[in-house]
């Protein structure tokens, strides 16, 4: 027996770990069901005449979907009953749970049949289909867009999935199957390649850019590229070229070297030349500046006048346009007063105005329909609230034990599992059970990856006490005997069993101060290598059964 670490275990411990393992009691609206039997009259919506949803009763007898219900009071401001066409006064329409829980336990036929014959309840008819063979599903590998048969996703994700990881040839490392010649072409590290200069030797990819400075086929510069060789040759090549005289490359140097000192010498002769012509140009400029400035002096003289002469033209022909603007505006506004008649616009201009005031009227009213429009969404905001709260708590009390004992039904193990692995969902809780009516208030808490000892071996089964109703009036600390068990499958009852004695001084068992004591059971109670060892029968179609019982043979009720 141990406990939990306080430190990492009881924050925030009421998250919804424990809803994965909770039936849920629904069915999806609008879906052609077929029913073992003929669906009476009485489990038909009045309005849609589909198989009751969420049934709520009016005060006339008749049920409805709780969608069409609200459907007919948003409709209509006063609705009417469809069947005996009376007013459905909404403050006499109620939730018929009793209908619902008929509703619900209808037996179905599955959707695949014939391929799956299974008959279900309508409230169960979601939770079979998560489970039928027949069923299709979407292949969870990313990318992969194929739907196939449940009972064929474990074939297609391990040998026929394009999308499937598988480990590299070459780098051992886990890549995506459709993906894999990509990879090998350009990021595994370790694919062999032939040398693309031509040396044929095979090398790794990571060693291709040592493989270049060694490689006899690449091209490289003379060693006496300085002193004037243009000449590329294979690293192979080297020794050979390298062969040459070295007295014939410096006879070519010399050579050159003469070329260049005639060059230098008729590059002289021409900058002789051409200072004469640049003197000859500069005295030639110094002309045209004094021929320049004598020519400003008089334009000078001359441009006050003709600038003078440009405005008054200008002036001249803004002032003609002008002319000519207002006599067309005379001409029109004698066409316009000869359209419009004041007295037809003045008549308009007082009925608008009666209509107005007549609109203006309506506003008092209007403020009044919304002040009780916002009365009325208060008081139904509170009684959707009531009802809410009053669903919540009989959906507790339906699956509520008050005998001491709880069958906790695990479902979806290997997603659980890899969530556990992973860190995302590092628990999970039962739902509460009791000792009696006014006792105990306890649950149990799994670690399907393990905890403490047993963690990423075993799983590990905690027994918790919880704060209860009647915590005042019970004898702590709490005392009794609690069996932890893994239920066979079977019908051999090979079931794995551990039992415990609560010990009066740990803190696991005294009056709960807070929302629920720490937890305190088996960190090792079963290995996964038993667990999912397809010889025993702990787990079918994914599920497994945990069971805590409590003994009660000394226990007194209130």
């Amino acid at each position: 027996m141990a406990s939990e670490d306080l430190a990492g275990h009881l924050l925030n411990p009421f998250t919804r770990q424990n809803s994965t393992s909770a039936v849920s009691l629904d069915f999806e609206p609008e879906v052609d069901y077929k029913f073992v039997e003929s669906l009476e009259e009485r489990y038909k919506c009045a309005h849609c005449h589909l198989v009751l949803h969420n049934p709520h009763q009016t005060g006339c007898g008749h049920r409805f979907c709780q969608h069409c219900i609200t459907s007919l009071k948003e409709l209509n401001t006063a609705p009417t009953c469809p069947v005996d066409k009376e007013i459905i006064k909404l403050e006499e329409v109620f939730k018929d749970n009793c209908c619902k829980r008929e509703v619900l336990n209808l037996q179905v036929f599955c959707r695949n049949l014939p391929a799956c014959n299974a008959k279900t309840s309508l409230g169960r008819y979601q939770d079979h289909l998560q489970q039928c063979l027949f069923e299709s599903v979407q292949c969870i590998n990313e990318g992969c867009c194929e739907k196939i048969l449940q009972k064929d996703l474990k074939e297609h994700l391990d040998l026929l999935c394009s999308y499937r990881k598988e480990l590299c040839q070459y780098c051992n490392q886990p890549i995506i199957l459709i993906s894999s010649q990509v990879h090998e072409k350009t990021d595994c590290p370790y694919y062999p390649l032939i040398c693309p200069h031509g040396c044929k030797q095979i090398i790794l990819t990571k060693e291709v850019e040592s493989h270049i400075l060694v490689c006899p086929e690449v091209e490289i510069d003379c060693p006496f590229k300085l002193y004037g060789c243009p000449a590329k040759i294979k690293r192979g090549m080297l020794s050979e070229h390298e062969n040459i005289s070295l007295r014939e490359h410096m006879l070519q140097i010399l050579d050159k070297n003469s070329k260049l000192e005639d060059q230098i010498s008729d590059l002289c002769k021409n900058l002789e030349h051409n200072e004469q012509k640049i003197q000859q140009l500069a005295d030639t400029v110094k002309k045209c500046e004094k021929e320049f400035r004598q020519f400003t002096q008089l334009y000078g003289k001359n441009n006050h006048l003709m600038a003078s002469t440009q405005s008054l033209a200008v002036h001249v022909d803004k002032s003609a346009c002008l002319e000519t603007q207002v006599r067309q505006l005379i001409q029109m506004a004698n066409q316009q007063q000869s359209k419009f008649d004041l007295k037809q616009l003045l008549e308009t201009i007082e009925t608008i105005k009666q209509k107005v005031a007549f609109l203006e009227s309506f506003e008092q009213r209007l403020v009044f329909l919304e002040d009780l429009s916002n009365h009325h969404d208060v008081h139904l905001a509170k009684h959707r609230a009531q009802l809410n709260k009053n669903e919540e708590r009989f959906k507790l009390l339906e699956e509520t034990s008050y005998n001491g004992k709880l069958i906790w039904k695990i479902v979806d193990y290997k997603i659980k599992k890899r969530e556990a692995v992973e860190g995302h969902t590092v628990s999970i809780f039962s739902q509460p059970f009791h000792t009696s009516r006014c006792g105990y208030r306890l649950c149990a808490r799994a670690y399907l990856n393990g905890d403490g000892s047993g963690k990423g071996t075993h799983v590990s089964l905690y027994f918790v006490v919880m704060r209860g109703d009647f915590d005042s009036l019970l004898p702590w600390p709490f005392k009794q005997k609690v069996t932890l068990m893994l239920l066979d499958q079977s019908g051999k009852k090979n079931h794995i069993v551990e039992t415990f004695k609560a010990l009066p001084n740990s803190n696991s068992f005294k009056r709960p101060e807070g929302e629920m004591n720490i937890a305190s059971g088996c960190p090792r109670f079963v290995a996964h290598n038993v667990l999912e060892n397809s010889k025993n029968a702990y787990i079918k179609d994914d599920i497994f059964f945990l069971k805590v019982v409590v003994d009660l043979t000394d226990f007194e009720e209130l």
